[in-house]
């Protein structure tokens, strides 16, 4: 099956910016629908944004304005841009198919926003 590896974590300023990418080990253009995710510390893990196999994008509400999610069905890759970052968005981030598949969970990407 499938596995995903998430990347482009980091620690940033309140007002930055961060672009995560996803990249899977096999093909993703038989999933439908990929998203991105975020456990922030204490909280459970929720959905942040969901792109279909041809391109509808969908965003969770703190998300909205903010993110931009991408989806490269040749390369394999979902990517995050993330804006106007605050601390709040602290967290790790995965992507999974969503719904989610307990089985494809990666490691995650640690985003920190602080001063």
């Amino acid at each position: 099956q499938v596995q995903f590896v998430e990347s482009g974590g980091g620690l940033v300023q309140p007002g930055g910016s961060l672009r995560l990418s996803c990249a899977a080990s096999g093909s993703i253009s038989s999933i439908y629908t990929m998203g991105w995710y975020r456990q922030a510390p204490g909280k459970q893990r929720e959905l942040v944004a969901t792109i279909t196999r041809i391109g509808v994008r969908n965003y969770e509400d703190p998300a909205k304005g903010r993110f931009i999610i991408f989806r490269d069905n040749a390369k394999n890759t979902v990517d995050l841009q993330m804006n106007s970052l605050n601390p709040e968005d602290t967290a790790v981030y995965y992507c999974n198919q969503q719904p989610a598949r307990d089985s494809l969970w990666g490691q995650g990407t640690q985003v920190t926003v602080s001063s």
